[in-house]
C-alpha cells in the first residue's frame, strides 16, 4: 500500500470506527453560578495561548494531508472553514511531502485559501530540524507541531520501531526554531512525568491529545490481519491528562484534543487548565456527512456555547475560564485522587 493509499485509508476508519461509550468530559461538572454580571453580546472569545493571539480558544486539529486529491479537497474546505470563523488550524503530518514532492500540494492548499490566517505545520518526531524547517516554510506556519505516537507506529505493519533519536530530534527543533513549538500526541495523553522531561528539554507548549476521540489503535488495527486488540483502550483520557499537566509549571501552555465533542466540553477542558482546545474527528465528520457550510455553522454553535458557560461563570475572557468551581466524579476523580493531583 502506497504512503497515499493509506492516508486514505485512515481517513475512512477514522470515520467509521466507534467511539468510546464513556466520554470522560461527562466526568467534570460545573458548579453553577446564578447571579450573572456580565453583557452576552460584549463577550469575546479572543484569547491569547503564549506568543499565538487567537480569535477563538478552538482550532481544527491534524488530520489529513498526503492522500492526493481526496485529502487535499478535505483541507480546502477545512482551511475555507476556519477562514470564515477567523479559528486557526493545524494540518496533518507533512512528513509524507517532504518525502514525496507529489503531495506537497495537499498541504500548500491550506495557506492558499487562507493566506492570514493562524496555521500550525506538523511533522513526526523523527523529524530532522532540516524537515522541520521545510514543513514550516511550505505552508508558511505560524506554529509547529511534533506529533508523538509510539503506540501508532508499533500497531501499523509498516511503523517505526527504533524510537532512539526521538528526543534529540525534538531538542534539536525546540533550540533552533524562533515559532511555537507543540508537542502533540495523537491520542494517547500526556501524563506528568512526560510533560517534566519535555519541560526539561525547553518546551513550553503542550497538546495533550487525550484517550476519548479518534483512537489510533482500532484504526491501525483494522489494518492488520491479526490485531493488537487488547491496546485498544490504551491512554490516558483528555481530562486526567490536562489536570496531570496543567500543575506542573505556569508557562505550560496547554493545549486539549481528543474527544471534545461540543463548547461545553471545550469549556471544560479550559477550566481544568488547557488554554485552548482541538477538534479533529467530529469536524471531519461533519464536513463529509454535510459540506462545508454545515462545518461553519457547527463551529459557530460551538463558539456560541464556550459563551455562554463563560457567561454562566462570570468569565470576561476564556482564559479566566481556568479553576472555576467544578466537582469531578467516576474515573476522572479516581484518576486525579491516586496520582496525587490536585485539580484546579
Amino acid at each position: 500500500m502506497s504512503r497515499a493509499e493509506r492516508k486514505v485509508d485512515h481517513i475512512r476508519h477514522a470515520l467509521g470506527h466507534e467511539r468510546e461509550f464513556h466520554n470522560h468530559f461527562d466526568d467534570v461538572e460545573i458548579v453553577h453560578q446564578s447571579l450573572a454580571r456580565m453583557d452576552f453580546n460584549q463577550l469575546s472569545i479572543a484569547t491569547q495561548v503564549g506568543e499565538l493571539k487567537l480569535s477563538s480558544p478552538l482550532f481544527v486539529n491534524a488530520m489529513t494531508g498526503g492522500g492526493g486529491k481526496e485529502t487535499e479537497a478535505i483541507n480546502r474546505d477545512l482551511a475555507l472553514a476556519a477562514k470564515e470563523t477567523g479559528i486557526s488550524m493545524a494540518v496533518g503530518s507533512q512528513m509524507s511531502a517532504i518525502k514525496d514532492t507529489e503531495e506537497r500540494s495537499t498541504y500548500e492548499i491550506v495557506r492558499t485559501v487562507n493566506p492570514e490566517g493562524i496555521i500550525f505545520a506538523n511533522v513526526g518526531s523523527e523529524a530532522t530540524l532540516p524537515q522541520a524547517r521545510e514543513a514550516i516554510s511550505m505552508i508558511k506556519a505560524d506554529a509547529l507541531q511534533i506529533h508523538i505516537n509510539t503506540l501508532q507506529e508499533l500497531i501499523m505493519p509498516e511503523g517505526d520501531r527504533d524510537f532512539t533519536k526521538r528526543l534529540h530530534n525534538i531538542q534539536r527543533i525546540v533550540d533552533a526554531l524562533d515559532i511555537p513549538v507543540i508537542v502533540k500526541e495523537v491520542g494517547y495523553g500526556m501524563s506528568k512525568e512526560t510533560a517534566r522531561t519535555l519541560l526539561s528539554m525547553g518546551v513550553r507548549y503542550l497538546d495533550v491529545a487525550g484517550r476519548g476521540g479518534t483512537n489510533f489503535s482500532k484504526v491501525e488495527n483494522m489494518r492488520r490481519n491479526r490485531p493488537f486488540a487488547s491496546y485498544d483502550n490504551w491512554g490516558i483520557p483528555t481530562p486526567s491528562s490536562v489536570c496531570e499537566v496543567s500543575m506542573i509549571q505556569d508557562d505550560f501552555h496547554v493545549l486539549a484534543s481528543g474527544g471534545i465533542r461540543n463548547g461545553l466540553d471545550g469549556a471544560k477542558a479550559l477550566i481544568l487548565g488547557a488554554e485552548g482546545f482541538g477538534m479533529a474527528g467530529g469536524l471531519l465528520k461533519v464536513l463529509v456527512k454535510e459540506g462545508k457550510e454545515a462545518v461553519i455553522d457547527e463551529i459557530n454553535h460551538i463558539h456560541k456555547e464556550v459563551k455562554m458557560c463563560m457567561m454562566l461563570l462570570n468569565a470576561p475572557s476564556p482564559l479566566e475560564l481556568r479553576g472555576k468551581p467544578h466537582v469531578l466524579f467516576g474515573q476522572t476523580k479516581e484518576w486525579v485522587e491516586q496520582r496525587g493531583i490536585n485539580s484546579l
